[in-house]
């Protein structure tokens, strides 16, 4: 456990919890945090889903530019790289995430959000990626992610301008996925999350890993790495399982154990 990013777990939930006074800048201490943090959501069989969660005051509020301001271009040479798996660990998470956004997730935030499969923000919520008002551009993904998620015009809109997004745009254009009440935010991502605690967990990784995957390559491509993982889950107690039941009792009705 970290000083500012820690894994908390209940009922099969993981919490990614970011933690650091005042507004969570993501210094490169915090980010080598969310790499651990995220590895170790990675590992261990009881999280069967994550939720990250900047607390109810603020996502992430962007990276800290103080620690940047001075750095050399040699310097951020060999950083960058290390903030931008910092960050894909997260999105590599084999197992469902949900970022549950209270407040601002700009910046290295916003990034951080759009490394999730499901985001649940407040109805009172700002994102936005303003790097270019401090004449850089998102160095975490956000060139990239937010474009596939968004489409690449919405995407150069928000970039290119450093503008702020509230909360009903966001969720107008897809860059969130469902507005709740600041206050029910997190309890509404948990039970989001909750649902794949019992779910077949290999064929819930397999399904995310054929999606991710699939959406960076060609669709022939993409199509045979589905058919792998298709096939492969022939090889688990938990298809077994789902099948007989299936042929018993009808669909939903599998008791699955993971394996």
């Amino acid at each position: 456990m970290g000083d500012f990013v820690r894994l908390e777990v209940a009922n099969g939930v993981g919490t990614l919890r970011l933690d650091r006074p005042k507004l969570n800048a993501l210094d490169e201490a915090m980010q080598e945090e969310i790499r651990a943090t995220a590895a170790e959501a990675t590992a261990r069989d009881d999280v069967k889903a994550v939720v990250v969660w900047g607390g109810e005051r603020v996502f992430a509020a962007g990276a800290d530019v103080k620690e940047m301001a001075d750095m050399s271009y040699t310097a951020m040479i060999q950083r960058s790289s290390g903030l931008t798996t910092a960050f894909s660990s997260v999105a590599r998470i084999p197992k469902p995430v949900v970022a549950a956004i209270n407040g601002y997730a700009l910046g290295g935030g916003c990034e951080l959000a759009l490394c999730a499969d499901f985001r649940i923000a407040a109805d009172n919520a700002t994102l936005g990626q303003p790097e270019v008002l401090l004449g850089v551009i998102p160095g975490a993904g956000g060139t990239q992610r937010l474009s596939r998620l968004v489409g690449p015009s919405k995407a150069k809109d928000i970039i290119f301008s450093g503008r702020f997004v509230k909360a009903d745009e966001a969720l107008a254009i897809g860059l969130v996925d469902r507005l709740v009440p600041a206050a029910d935010v997190y309890a509404e991502a948990v039970v989001w999350a909750s649902q794949f605690a019992k779910a077949a967990t290999y064929a819930v990784r397999a399904a995310k890993e054929s999606i991710d995957r699939g959406l960076e390559v060609d669709l022939e491509t993409g199509l045979e790495i589905e058919r792998q993982h298709f096939a492969g889950l022939f090889a688990t107690e938990d298809r077994s399982i789902g099948m007989g039941s299936f042929v018993e009792n009808g669909p939903g009705r599998a008791e699955f154990v993971g394996r």
